[in-house]
């Protein structure tokens, strides 16, 4: 899937090495522009350094917050690029995970952050996001790609491409779940992600607080869950 844009998913080890459907590494084998790099401080990474310093490059980290600017508002055009090639760096990682990487590496803080507006719940049928709004990698890669488009910065002419790799991962993944041979994955069945609930008590406030959650109502606040959306894809 060509595109424009360089996207550079910055993987956490623990998700390199353990996560048996993490969607950062199908999304980079997705992209032909692109790259992967692993590790926690990327202070001194060659490969990420040479990335900022090129005059070229207009680098962006995709990461929500009060200060990130919202494409889907159109606060970020053509004319911010001034004729650069767009390059935006991902967290590939749990939330917390993500936000320790983004700690350790003053080079990514500084970076100008940018993100947009959900128009969907997660389509993720076997890990429940941790706040509405939440994302897998690739589905934040399919709505970078679809506000890009929008903003006359990228073209995407498959919107349907990624989600039907995402849905045939997690197809693989509830079949092997439903076979009584293979060992290691979970035997209940999973809930509709569109009619799952948010984590309250101490557990939800931790997360509200790591992902700087903006009030509702404000630019960039994620939309409530659509209960009468569709269910995703399940097993064929």
């Amino acid at each position: 899937m060509p595109t424009a844009t360089r996207f550079v998913f910055l993987m956490h080890p623990k998700e390199f090495k353990e996560e048996k459907a993490g969607t950062g590494r199908l999304t980079h084998l997705c992209l032909p522009n692109s790259e992967l790099h692993m590790g926690t401080d990327f202070t001194r990474d060659e490969a990420v350094a040479a990335l900022l310093d090129d005059p070229g490059n207009r680098c962006v980290l995709l990461y929500p917050g009060r200060e990130a600017r919202n494409l889907s508002a159109g606060e970020f055009t053509a004319a911010d690029l001034a004729c650069r090639r767009l390059v935006v760096f991902l967290l590939d990682a749990t939330w917390p995970l993500a936000r320790k990487m983004l700690r350790l590496s003053p080079n990514l803080q500084a970076l100008p952050r940018i993100m947009f507006t959900p128009t969907a719940p997660s389509r993720y049928i076997i890990k429940q996001q941790p706040q509405p709004g939440c994302l897998s990698t690739l589905e934040a890669v399919h709505e970078l790609l679809v506000v890009l488009e929008q903003s006359g910065l990228d073209r995407y002419p498959e919107p349907a491409q990624l989600h039907g790799i995402f849905d045939r991962l997690q197809r693989i993944q509830l079949e092997c779940a439903a076979d009584p041979n293979r060992g290691g994955y979970r035997r209940q069945a999973y809930s509709d992600p569109a009619a799952r609930t948010k984590s309250r008590g101490e557990r939800g406030n931790r997360r509200d607080n790591y992902l700087k959650v903006p009030p509702a109502g404000t630019p960039g606040a994620p939309p409530p869950a659509d209960p009468t959306a569709g269910s995703p894809a399940g097993p064929a």
